[in-house]
């Protein structure tokens, strides 16, 4: 069983927001009957729902891990023909996009799943997800460099920084950094690391909110479990009361000047 307006959402209708709202308007009916709780439930595999009379086509969601390898672009297709992350995944049948993006040449974790709601909730910056990343880098850095990355730097599309910085480790060449960043811009760990003088050799994404790779190699993937899918809904969902809670806190601020 799922949340009607999720289904509704999953199938192209609308936002899961608006969606919500056509239950609200009593718009949809499932199996005949009307529907006004936002809160309903549905079987995807039995039952028939319809928005303003219409039946839509739900593909129930489907939420795939991947390890991604170094090379596959995180894309559906590529118009020269390049490998995409999509390609890796055989014998899903349902329409699979990826969550975020990983350069080509940056391994680990990636989510791909036909949710549109919990894409965008992984994805928008305010709602302050982590994202973690383990680099190898060129020299090492200082304390002052450090602090540099967990204050922020100036990049060319606007200020970055990471919100947890740590040292791993060191060798003769290069050492081992570990960063969590909540947005996710192109390029956007390599060209931190490479403003503050240590440019990155090697880029792997460890962490998505509670999701970690497990024991999966590059190139091998998995359907997440239902505890796992409810866990990662628990988290975002956490994030975004959070995220309420803190622009209320602002405009109150705001108003009291």
């Amino acid at each position: 069983m799922q949340r009607l307006s999720r289904l509704i959402a999953a199938a192209g209708v609308a936002s899961r927001r608006k969606c919500e709202e056509l239950i609200r308007a009593g718009r949809v009916r499932v199996d005949g009957e009307v529907v006004t709780n936002v809160g309903a439930k549905a079987d995807p595999a039995r039952a028939r729902i319809e928005v303003d009379g219409k039946p839509i086509a739900v593909e129930p969601p489907v939420y795939i891990l991947l390890n991604k390898p170094r090379g596959p672009l995180s894309a559906v297709t590529d118009d020269r023909g390049r490998e995409t992350v999509v390609g890796l995944v055989k014998g899903v049948k349902a329409r699979l996009y990826p969550v975020g993006r990983l350069d080509g040449d940056t391994e680990g974790l990636l989510l791909l799943t036909n949710d549109g709601d919990l894409t965008y909730r992984l994805t928008h910056p305010r709602y302050q997800v982590d994202k973690v990343y383990q680099a190898e880098v060129k020299g090492v850095p200082d304390r002052s460099a450090l602090e540099r990355l967990r204050r922020g730097v100036m990049l060319s599309d606007g200020p970055s920084r990471a919100v947890r910085v740590r040292l791993l480790g060191r060798g003769k060449e290069g050492a081992r950094v570990e960063l969590t960043l909540h947005s996710g811009r192109k390029r956007e760990v390599k060209r931190l690391l490479k403003a503050v003088g240590h440019p990155v050799a090697r880029l792997r994404r460890v962490r998505v909110g509670p999701l970690t790779l497990g024991g999966l190699t590059p190139g091998q993937w998995r359907r997440l479990s239902e505890e796992e899918v409810s866990r990662l809904w628990a988290y975002v969902q956490e994030r975004e009361a959070e995220a309420r809670e803190k622009g209320s806190r602002e405009a109150n601020r705001q108003g009291g000047r």
